[in-house]
């Protein structure tokens, strides 16, 4: 269930609400995946636009972020229906 969301965000460069373990601490992050691979993320916040990874492992649970409902069809036809204005 997990990669469903990684690939969400991956293939959308849309942001994912993420738990992780890290150094024994659970914490939450909103995250935007930039590479996929069978044992780790690389991941870029809206904090930082550095690149860092994480052990798929630590990862406890993923969810669209704040605001997202992960419904591809709204973004696709909103862009669809905006008709250029003429200039007077």
């Amino acid at each position: 269930m997990l990669d469903r969301f990684f690939r969400y965000s991956l293939e959308r460069a849309q942001k994912i609400a993420i738990i992780a373990e890290i150094d024994g601490v659970m914490k939450k992050m909103t995250v935007t995946i930039v590479r996929l691979d069978e044992k780790e993320i690389a991941y870029v916040t809206s904090r930082s636009s550095k690149e860092r990874t994480l052990n798929r492992a630590d990862i406890l649970s993923a969810s669209y972020a704040r605001g997202d409902e992960g419904d591809t069809l709204k973004k696709e036809n909103a862009t669809e229906n905006i008709i250029p204005q003429k200039k007077k």
